[in-house]
C-alpha cells in the first residue's frame, strides 16, 4: 500500500508539473473576423509575434502567454500559437504549433521562420536551467511541411552558446537563407566582457549544413540592453535590421547586406506601447506586427506587463529607406453611421459648417465639445495649425466640465504627439494639413497620424461620453470631423 500511495504521489506531482503547459487556449472558439487587438479568451494573452509570409498567406506565429510571463517560476512557460489569414480580414486561429513537451523546456521563446527545399524551418530559442542551476537560452529548431505541424529535431537544443558571450541571455533567432542556401542566424546576446557596460550585441551565425556554425563579427554591438526580438528583410534596394530595446523596437537600414549601417530621420516602429514588433510581406505590402502589454493591476497608471493584445501597423517606404507606419485597412473596426453631433464652442471658435472648427486663442486655451460620444468610436478629421501655435489636440472619453478622461497633444515645435502619457518623438509635417484616425475600442486606444506615424496606450478606467477639441496659443482648423460608433 505504501508503495502504490508513493506511485500516486509520484503521478500527481508529474500531473502538476506537466499542468502548467496544459492550454485553456481553444482555437475554434476565438472570433475569426478581425486580428486588430486580438487576445485569446480567459485569462490568456498574446506575447511577441512572429509573422511570416508564404503564398499568399500571412502566417502570424505568437507567443501564448498564461501568467504574465510568471509560469514556471518566471521562465516564461511560453509556446507558439498560430493565427493564418489570407486577406487580413478573416483569420482562422491553430493549436499550439510548437509547446513545451519536455520538462527541461521552460520557455519556447521567440524565434523566426524560412521557406527552404519546400519546408517551414522555424528556429527559436529554449529557456532552461543547465545543471549548475542557471538559467539559459539555447537554439533549437523545428520543421514543416505546412508551417502549421511541426517536428523538433536532434540535437536539441542544436546550438548551446558562441564563444564571448553570455549565456543567460542567447535567443530570439532571426533567419534568413542567402542564394547560395546557407543559413544565417542574428542572436540576440550580450558580450561577456565588453568595454563598457552597454555590451548588447547581436550575434551573427551562419551554417550550410545545420550542424556545423561560424561565428562571424556581429551585426550591432554597444547597445544599453540585449537587442531582442531581430527582424531583417529587404525591400526596394534597402535591408533593414530591426531590434527591441527594453520592448521598444527600433531599426538600422543599409545598401549592404550586413552593413554599415544608417540610423534613419525617425523611428516611426517605436511605440512605447507596442512591444518588438517584426514584419512580413504580404503581396506587396508589409506588415507589422506587434503586441501592446497589459497594465499591472489593470489600472490606468499601473506598468507594463508581459502579455497582452496583437496590434499591426503598415509599414510605407521613404525615397531614403526611412520607414512609416499606419493602420492597415483591413484591421479597421466596422461602424454604424457617423453621428451629427453638434458642438458647444468656446468664446475663440468658429462653426465652419457642420463637420469644421476653428479654433484662433491668442492667449491662452479654448476648446469646442461634442456630448453623447461612445466610448467606442472611429474618429476622422483633417486638422491644420499655424506655424506659431504652441499645441493643440483632443479630450478623449471625458466627462462635463472636462473633467476625467484622456488627452491626446500635438506640438509642431516639438514634433511630438502624446496620448495620455506616451508619446512619440521626430513627427514631421504636424503645421501642413494631416488626417487623423482614432480608435477607441475597449481599454485601447491607437491613432494614426497622415498614414505616416502611429501611437497607442492602454487607458482603462474612463470611459466618459465628451469628447473635446483644443488649441492653445494660436490657430487650429479641425475639418471633416466624423465619429463613428463601433458595431458590437
Amino acid at each position: 500500500m505504501k508503495k502504490l500511495k508513493m506511485v500516486f504521489a509520484a503521478l500527481f506531482l508529474t500531473l502538476i508539473a506537466n499542468a502548467q503547459f496544459i492550454s485553456s487556449f481553444h482555437p475554434d472558439q476565438e472570433p475569426t473576423n478581425n486580428i486588430q487587438y486580438f487576445k485569446p479568451s480567459g485569462n490568456l494573452f498574446v506575447g511577441d509575434c512572429i509573422p511570416f509570409y508564404h503564398d499568399g498567406t500571412y502566417y502570424l506565429y505568437w507567443l501564448l502567454d498564461s501568467a504574465h510571463h510568471s509560469a514556471l517560476n518566471g521562465l516564461g512557460g511560453h509556446q507558439w500559437t498560430l493565427s493564418t489569414s489570407n486577406d487580413l480580414k478573416t483569420w482562422k486561429h491553430h493549436p499550439v504549433v510548437l509547446g513545451i513537451d519536455e520538462d527541461w523546456e521552460k520557455s519556447i521563446c521567440t524565434g523566426s521562420v524560412v521557406y527552404h527545399d519546400k519546408k517551414f524551418y522555424a528556429f527559436y530559442a529554449t529557456r532552461l536551467i543547465d545543471a549548475e542551476g542557471r538559467v539559459n537560452e539555447q537554439l533549437s529548431y523545428a520543421i514543416s511541411e505546412d508551417g502549421i505541424h511541426f517536428n523538433k529535431q536532434k540535437p536539441n537544443p542544436f546550438y548551446t552558446s558562441a564563444p564571448g558571450y553570455d549565456k543567460r541571455n542567447f535567443r530570439d533567432p532571426k533567419v534568413i537563407v542567402d542564394k547560395d542556401g546557407t543559413f544565417h542566424l542574428f542572436v540576440s546576446s550580450a558580450l561577456d566582457h565588453a568595454f563598457t557596460r552597454e555590451n548588447g550585441t547581436m550575434v551573427h551565425l551562419t551554417s550550410k549544413d545545420l550542424k556545423t556554425w561560424k561565428v562571424n563579427d556581429p551585426l550591432i554591438y554597444g547597445q544599453a540592453d540585449v537587442p531582442e526580438c531581430p527582424d531583417y528583410f529587404l525591400w526596394n534596394g534597402w535591408y533593414y535590421l530591426v531590434y527591441g530595446r527594453s520592448g521598444n523596437t527600433y531599426y538600422l537600414k543599409s545598401r549592404n547586406p550586413y552593413g554599415p549601417w544608417e540610423y534613419p530621420r525617425y523611428q516611426a516602429l517605436d511605440e512605447e506601447w507596442v512591444n518588438v514588433a517584426k514584419t512580413a510581406q504580404f503581396n506587396n505590402r508589409r506588415i507589422a506586427a506587434g503586441w501592446i502589454p497589459s497594465r499591472k493591476d489593470n489600472k490606468d497608471g499601473g506598468h507594463e506587463i508581459f502579455g497582452g493584445s496583437i496590434v499591426l501597423r503598415e509599414l510605407t517606404q521613404e525615397k531614403d529607406g526611412t520607414l512609416n507606419t499606419g493602420l492597415p485597412v483591413e484591421g479597421l473596426p466596422g461602424t454604424e453611421a457617423s453621428l451629427t453631433l453638434t458642438g458647444i464652442p468656446g468664446p475663440h471658435v468658429t462653426k465652419n459648417n457642420a463637420s469644421s472648427y476653428t479654433l484662433n486663442v491668442a492667449n491662452g486655451l479654448d476648446a469646442v465639445f461634442f456630448e453623447n460620444v461612445p466610448a467606442d468610436c472611429y474618429i476622422t478629421f483633417d486638422m491644420e495649425a499655424s506655424s506659431i501655435t504652441e499645441d493643440w489636440g483632443l479630450y478623449l472619453r471625458g466627462n462635463k466640465n472636462n473633467e476625467g478622461g484622456y488627452k491626446l497633444k500635438f506640438s509642431g515645435v516639438d514634433r511630438r504627439v502624446e496620448l495620455a502619457g506616451t508619446g512619440i518623438n521626430a513627427v514631421e509635417d504636424l503645421f501642413k494639413k494631416t488626417k487623423v484616425q482614432i480608435v477607441m475600442q475597449g481599454d485601447i486606444i491607437d491613432v494614426c497620424i497622415g498614414s505616416k506615424r502611429c501611437v497607442v496606450n492602454r487607458l482603462i478606467e474612463q470611459k466618459g461620453s465628451v469628447l473635446g477639441l483644443f488649441a492653445k496659443h494660436g490657430k487650429v482648423t479641425f475639418s471633416n470631423l466624423k465619429i463613428s460608433p463601433l458595431k458590437p
